[in-house]
């Protein structure tokens, strides 16, 4: 089973962890928290048919300086309520401040990839006085999403090949050996692409004023070649609006932005910056 699947790769969480349960007005959210407890709390949200083992690596290296809480998203392949919510409206934030008030936060810097970028931007144009900084990875919401599942639809009726090839196509060429160390990982990333079906959803983008308005400091990056978002749109979108915005485009990247957790920790580090007024 996934569930199995996952907590094993849990188990193998590469610095001290805790795992916690946090009631929510939508049901109980799975947290895993790392890091000292005084620490500056950074708060990370995974992307669709995902869960928080995405950050494992990651988190080793920023639990050094923050207390993370790494976050189930509900209605994902977590251990999170399976409950999906709708992306109009605000209930993603109010479960959000729930989650915040489970784990005793009153703000936090947040880190989001792809729908969880978008959960997290979100949640900074709702709640601007919650979100100290904010890192995003080929975000949703600013940029249009690609009609990718019409490309992907030929391939996947080809079996194991087909759908090798839209893997590569959305997460770029595997490298010809894993670690020992991310082997359960990647198995587990590929076992929940072959058995949970995606959910079919348009992300509403963030307007330009609400980008605009957004005064906190903003770290986005993004790649060039990314299959499912459109990233030159994003890049037109930020830069014309976000002033406050760091905007990393890295020209032949694809949707999964391996190797980018040095330039994570630097921003989230850097105290040269701040709100601007």
């Amino acid at each position: 089973m996934l569930v199995d699947q996952y907590r094993n790769v849990l188990g193998q969480w590469p610095v001290a962890a805790d795992h916690l349960w946090v009631d929510t007005r939508e049901g109980s959210t799975f947290v895993v928290a790392c890091g000292p407890k005084d620490a500056p709390p950074l708060v990370l949200l995974h992307g669709a048919l995902t869960n928080s083992a995405i950050w494992m690596f990651d988190a080793e290296l920023w639990s050094q300086s923050f207390r993370v809480y790494a976050v189930d998203v509900i209605g994902e392949p977590g251990l999170s309520t399976a409950k999906q919510l709708p992306v109009e409206g605000g209930r993603y934030a109010a479960w959000l401040d729930d989650v915040l008030a489970g784990l005793d936060l009153e703000n936090a810097a947040f880190v989001g990839v792809s729908f969880g970028g978008w959960l997290a931007l979100n949640y900074a144009v709702r709640r601007p006085h919650r979100v100290d900084r904010l890192a995003l990875l080929c975000p949703a919401g600013i940029g249009r999403h690609k009609s990718f599942f019409l490309k992907a639809l030929p391939l996947l009726l080809l079996g194991s090949w087909g759908k090798a090839k839209v893997r590569a196509m959305v997460m770029g060429p595997q490298p010809q050996a894993l670690a020992d160390r991310a082997r359960p990982l990647m198995d587990l990333v590929s076992s929940i692409h072959s058995k949970v079906r995606p959910r079919s959803i348009t992300i509403p983008l963030v307007s330009d004023a609400d980008l605009s308005s957004l005064k906190m400091p903003v770290l986005i990056i993004i790649g060039g070649r990314d299959a499912l978002i459109n990233s030159n749109e994003t890049r037109r979108r930020a830069e014309s609006t976000m002033a406050n915005a760091q905007l990393h485009y890295l020209e032949h990247a694809f949707h999964h932005l391996p190797n980018q957790r040095e330039t994570v920790f630097n921003f989230l580090r850097d105290k040269q910056i701040g709100r601007i007024p």
